[in-house]
């Protein structure tokens, strides 16, 4: 075989080893009978490139030729970038220079002379098809037992198998940082705690060290940044806005709700999604979205740098400090689209300027999470897709805002007393812990109410009819509203899957069900004054709660046919029972449960 030089793979190969371990196994070495194409990918700066150089390292020997052909999403933004790869890759090989001049004479001088040559090629960096369609369109250019390796940020790349470079564990990320900053295996004393927070300080002084990571947390390395920018340059606007919009609101937020918003905003989410997952931005577990801190950094610097030095201008606020000034000195811009709030301990009052939102004509999102207003606002803007405010101090929103665009509207333990608006998009409606609030308004123009929430609302008394006829409705839920006495006297509510009624103690008469509800799989009515409980309709119910109804006269006939419900629990004075149905004994069991048990 022949001889290959090395390539220096890293200073501290951190991690590294048990992640070739894992790449290796995907290449079958010894099977001589198959050519393999592995694709290796990761967000950048993930150590894709490091691995790959330790895997062409360890193996190269074992082929005729081999050729690591690196930068290949850089070398192929040049003029004439595609003809100088493939003419390095054929001298690596060859050790011979073919003179190829022309992007189609290199593929047929590729295909041609090498398909009866055993080799290892790995392609570097690549971002799109059209340098994989010419360096290496298809297995058979190469003999077999070759082996091709392709590296990329983006999740599908043309391969037989494919690797997803894992990012280091919190130990692994010590280990390496410490390497860097003290040369050591492990911080030394007193430096623990800040070395899980950064790392070009090798040499400072322990205050140097606090001083920098107190700039780290506004503003990322320029050195990381430049290199995790890649992959976000290579998105269109509406993809940058999904990312940005990711980055500073939406993390861990469901990703149906999420795409409702963007698809508001004219943001094409069913493909830009993808990309973004194809580009390992953003990944998505258990429905919702997420994205490293690393990203979410760089998205935080990247709109920075949009204006450094006048606040009101980037398109997105979530510095305290910044947030702060632009709504106390109402310095905000139309250039601004969204505002999230989380002031640090102890700093949670914010002084609003009367006028602070008026200049804000973009806004798309405002979200505050702990900040308290010594007043309200007095205008808000109908460009709003998120309202989504904790503690907001006034009995009702702004006259001029008509809440037409809103998707998700949030309100925690705040004064509004009554709505008015006349909601037509709108996916999303909880409001938790406001004391003050009296009714439900109409909501028949919200015909997309996915989730309505009104939970430990003290004053609630009225539900408008309007709210039993919602096509959409999934999640209804009034939890601890002891005053709410009116309701709709019927529901149709086909979507409805989860409806809880807990601790509305002054609710004497449960609304009449039209029709089969046959997605309602669960009832929970924990504390209420209902004598009866109208079931016969609700075909799909599969857990009811029926603890301390003492006004409960009995269960209805109707649940013996109910085959779907595995468990209900009923509680009278101080005695409880959980009864556990199973499917094809439910009716003998129910009966044997003792009368004196299901009598109130």
């Amino acid at each position: 075989m022949v001889h290959h030089t090395s390539l220096h793979v890293a200073k501290y190969p951190v991690g590294i080893e048990s992640r070739v371990r894992d790449v290796y196994q995907h290449l079958s070495i010894g099977r001589n009978d198959i050519t393999c194409m592995i694709g290796i990918f990761g967000a950048g700066g993930i150590s894709k490139t490091t691995i790959s150089k330790e895997i062409y390292n360890m193996i190269s020997s074992q082929f005729e030729g081999s050729c690591f052909l690196k930068d290949i999403r850089e070398t192929s933004k040049q003029a004439s970038g595609l003809i100088q790869l493939q003419n390095k890759l054929l001298y690596a090989i060859l050790r011979k220079n073919m003179d190829v001049c022309d992007i189609d004479r290199g593929v047929n001088v590729i295909r041609h002379r090498l398909r009866s040559k055993r080799v290892l090629l790995i392609l570097d960096d690549v971002d799109e098809l059209v340098q994989l369609e010419n360096l290496a369109g298809d297995r058979n250019w190469f003999g077999l037992g070759s082996r091709i390796i392709i590296t990329t940020r983006n999740r599908n790349p043309k391969a037989d198998s494919v690797y997803e470079v894992e990012i280091l564990d919190d130990n692994e990320a010590l280990r390496l940082f410490s390497r860097h900053a003290f040369e050591e295996e492990e911080p030394i004393e007193n430096y623990a705690e800040l070395s899980k927070k950064s790392s070009d300080l090798k040499g400072r002084s322990l205050h140097e060290w606090e001083s920098a990571l107190d700039k780290y947390r506004k503003t990322p390395n320029g050195n990381i940044q430049k290199v995790l920018e890649t992959s976000y340059d290579g998105l269109d606007n509406n993809e940058k806005d999904m990312f940005l919009d990711i980055a500073f609101f939406f993390k861990g937020e469901l990703l149906a709700n999420v795409i409702k918003i963007f698809d508001s905003c004219g943001f094409s989410p069913d493909d830009g999604i993808n990309r973004l997952i194809d580009k390992c931005l953003i990944t998505v577990d258990s429905n919702a979205l997420w994205m490293h801190d690393v990203l979410q950094d760089m998205g935080r610097e990247i709109v920075r740098l949009q204006s450094p030095k006048e606040l009101g201008k980037p398109s997105r606020l979530w510095f305290h400090e910044d947030v702060r000034h632009v709504l106390e000195e109402s310095t905000g811009t139309n250039k601004v689209e969204g505002i999230v709030i989380d002031l640090p301990d102890g700093e949670d009052m914010i002084n609003l300027g009367s006028d602070a939102f008026v200049p804000m004509k973009g806004l798309r999102v405002f979200i505050n999470h702990n900040a308290h207003f010594f007043e309200g606002p007095n205008y808000l803007s109908n460009e709003l897709r998120v309202l989504d405010w904790s503690k907001y101090p006034m009995q009702s929103l702004p006259p001029n805002f008509n809440g037409k665009k809103l998707v998700v509207f949030r309100m925690c333990d705040s004064l509004v007393m009554e709505l008015g608006q006349r909601f037509k998009n709108l996916r999303t409606m909880d409001l938790i812990d406001c004391k003050f609030l009296t009714r439900i308004p109409d909501l028949s123009s919200a015909s997309n109410l996915v989730e309505l929430k009104v939970e430990y609302c003290a004053s609630l008394v009225e539900v408008h009819d309007s709210v039993g006829f919602l096509d959409n409705l999934s999640l209804l839920s009034f939890v601890d509203c002891p005053n709410l006495s009116i309701f709709p006297r019927s529901l149709k509510l086909r979507s409805l899957h989860k409806l809880n009624f807990n601790g509305c103690t002054s609710f004497r008469n449960f609304p009449e069900i039209e029709g089969n509800m046959e997605n309602l799989r669960t009832l929970h009515v924990e504390g209420t004054a209902f004598e009866e409980l109208p079931l016969r309709n609700l075909v799909g119910l599969s857990v009811l709660n029926l603890t301390r109804c003492k006004k409960l006269v009995g269960l209805p006939t109707c649940i013996l046919v109910l085959q779907n419900i595995l468990n209900f629990g009923r509680m009278g004075d101080n005695r409880q029972s959980v009864v556990a149905i199973e499917h094809t004994t439910m009716e003998d069991q129910i009966i044997s449960s003792s009368e004196e048990q299901l009598r109130p």
